[in-house]
């Protein structure tokens, strides 16, 4: 009887835990992050290589319409109603002829500084170890030939 009501008593305490929104609900993003800078760069006449290179690969483009790209963002901030962005291009004969979309509102910059946190804190230029060359390694990447720098023959 004693381990019954020690099961209720926790089963009430995580029901009451879970009903009060104490769990912890993580912001949701995907899709698409853009910034008004690449965008700015946008210009009529880019080709559609030129466009992928600046802002990478779109997240809608459809087979049946492939002068037309669509960048979609949704965000869901801790369990609440679900943000949807769009941004769209038009082509014409593979050039750009025209932007339109809602994905920079009023809070576009909030949502800039929110995705820096996801970046790594580390250094990612650090290559130490990758390449290292060994005591047995020449300088000259063994192409060389004997210690006077001749032929070797």
């Amino acid at each position: 009887m004693q381990k019954l009501i020690t099961l209720l008593a926790f089963t009430l305490l995580a029901l009451s835990t879970a009903g009060c929104h104490l769990v912890y609900k993580p912001d949701v993003q995907q899709g698409n992050l853009l910034s008004k800078a690449l965008v700015g760069q946008l210009k009529p006449g880019m080709t559609k290589r030129q466009v992928v290179v600046l802002m990478g690969a779109p997240s809608v483009s459809t087979p049946f319409d492939q002068s037309r790209w669509d960048y979609v963002q949704t965000r869901q901030h801790r369990g609440g109603p679900i943000t949807v962005r769009t941004f769209t291009l038009t082509f014409n004969n593979d050039t750009l002829v025209r932007t339109e979309g809602d994905f920079f509102a009023q809070d576009a910059t909030e949502m800039v500084k929110d995705a820096k946190k996801y970046h790594a804190s580390y250094p990612t230029t650090e290559t130490e170890g990758d390449k290292s060359k060994g005591p047995d390694d020449k300088k000259d990447g063994g192409l060389g030939g004997g210690a006077d720098g001749g032929s070797g023959n």
